[in-house]
């Protein structure tokens, strides 16, 4: 049965192997499976939730397009698009603002990991992203959102929303719910350095993550260094939880390699550490780095990015007023 998927990626610079093994590996995939339809946004309207650099924000945008190309991801087969050049995502987001309750959102736990103890000085937008969130979805009929599990809430959120703008205008099925999609045999990607603590690019230690611009070198300079602990490697996963660095390494691998953690425990069973670190190197270079070279590459032809990005603006505007001339019809505008 084909699928209608809709996906995004916030623009905020440096995507890493946490980026890569969460969302655009799975892109990928269902880029290639022959009936999906899919459509994947560079999230520019959510990045600006919180301060941004306009030239950086403006080379992040590349960036996460280009990164979309390298990965795999044809532009010929997806839409590959930038949300603010489509006006009706703001406009969906107001409207369904005026659907949405403020009980719903103050459920949201990531705007209370975000804001942390001084909730009074985030944004509005920070608050409220999730409804601008249900707009991108509801906009294009999705049928399936790739999800993890802090974006779960989320997407109930979404169906909620949908659901209450049926009732509300009596148009039954008019916004359709999706459906989330969540990764088999994926393990969250936690730092290099603590494995507590998620992947992430505003880590000041850039030795705690993989950059999908790194090269040979640094990959392997930076698996070398990762934490580990000095008990034998394990080979089973009743004690692993007492050891979040080894977890998160044996994870990674497993993700890269599209197995379960058993069978990589027991592919390294008795084995050293520097064996796995250095069949861990191996896999993480073969996978990232022509990524990496590609990224460099086309991130010289910002001409050719910015036609990418306008193209598929296009297809999507193209499907998502439509969405919002019924919606507007529906409200009595």
């Amino acid at each position: 049965m084909s699928k209608k998927i809709f996906s995004g990626v916030q623009p905020t610079g440096n995507l890493h192997l946490g980026n890569y093994l969460g969302a655009i590996k799975n892109f990928v995939e269902l880029n290639n499976q022959k009936d999906n339809e899919c459509i994947f946004c560079v999230v520019d309207l959510h990045a600006i939730t919180t301060k941004q650099e306009p030239k950086e924000l403006k080379k992040n945008i590349r960036e996460t397009a280009a990164t979309f190309i390298a990965s795999g991801i044809d532009p010929k087969k997806s839409i590959i698009f930038n949300q603010s050049m489509v006006p009706a995502h703001s406009e969906g987001a107001w409207i369904l603002s005026c659907v949405s309750r403020i009980g719903w959102l103050n459920r949201m736990t990531q705007f209370k990991e975000k804001a942390g103890k001084d909730k009074e000085k985030a944004s509005i937008g920070l608050y409220s992203y999730p409804v601008l969130m249900a707009a991108d979805i509801l906009l294009y009929d999705a049928t399936h959102v790739p999800v993890g599990d802090d974006q779960k809430q989320h997407l109930e959120l979404c169906r909620d929303i949908a659901q209450k703008f049926n009732n509300d205008f009596n148009a039954p099925g008019f916004l359709r719910f999706p459906e989330p999609l969540i990764q088999k045999e994926f393990s969250r990607i936690m730092s290099l350095k603590d494995g507590l603590k998620k992947m992430s690019k505003s880590d000041p230690s850039d030795l705690s993550r993989i950059n999908l611009t790194d090269d040979k070198e640094q990959i392997l300079n930076k698996i070398k260094k990762a934490k580990t602990d000095p008990l034998p490697m394990p080979s089973e996963s009743n004690n692993l939880s007492q050891r979040p660095e080894v977890e998160n390494l044996l994870g990674i691998y497993s993700s890269l390699v599209n197995q379960n953690l058993e069978k990589s425990m027991y592919e390294f069973d008795g084995k050293n550490f520097s064996e796995f670190k250095e069949k861990l190197s191996e896999i993480l270079i073969e996978k990232i780095e022509p990524i990496s070279k590609e990224i460099k590459k086309l991130l010289n032809d910002e001409k050719y990015l910015d036609g990418i990005l306008l193209e598929g603006s296009q297809k999507a505007d193209k499907i998502a007023s439509k969405k919002i001339r019924e919606i507007k019809e529906l409200v009595g505008f």
